[in-house]
């Protein structure tokens, strides 16, 4: 599966600002960054992202997967952070 498939779909389905992956064949990266993250708990940020990618992970196109999110703001604070 491509990664920029699988961006297109985050973005689309979750409206987000921004969203980098990386990955090789059936194992991504996932950095998500939108305001949809805010006030929710870790487990519900997973879960969002999960989401609209369910239908690739069952059929095994996405075998594994790491996921990152942020708001915009922490998004800014960490790049900062970390001299990105």
């Amino acid at each position: 599966m491509e990664t920029t498939l699988i961006r297109q779909i985050l973005m689309d389905a979750l409206n987000l600002q921004d969203a980098h992956v990386t990955g090789d064949g059936s194992h991504f990266q996932v950095i998500a960054i939108g305001e949809i993250f805010a006030g929710m708990s870790r487990v519900k940020q997973q879960q969002a992202v999960y989401a609209p990618l369910a239908e690739y992970i069952s059929d095994n196109r996405i075998h594994a997967l790491s996921i990152k999110v942020y708001t915009p703001a922490e998004w800014e604070r960490d790049r900062k952070l970390n001299g990105l």
